[in-house]
């Protein structure tokens, strides 16, 4: 996956907290430090993010977005 973004930081999910609405999605970028984005439930089930998938958290302005 190609963005323009430039903020892009691949990691391993560690936690997917599913809620009522949202998920929060935690993902360890190096071996202590980790990032946590909070997504849609649909954007969970699409992307079928589980613990340990590798994933790309990617930063812009105030949002984290995540893609597998």
């Amino acid at each position: 996956m190609e963005l323009s973004a430039r903020n892009q930081l691949a990691g391993k999910v560690t936690l997917v907290r599913r809620g009522a609405v949202e998920a929060e999605v935690v993902i360890e970028v190096t071996g202590v430090q980790v990032l946590t984005g909070t997504i849609s439930l649909a954007s969970v089930d699409r992307l079928k993010l589980k613990e340990g998938d590798a994933v790309t958290a990617v930063i812009k302005a105030t949002d984290v977005m995540v893609g597998k």
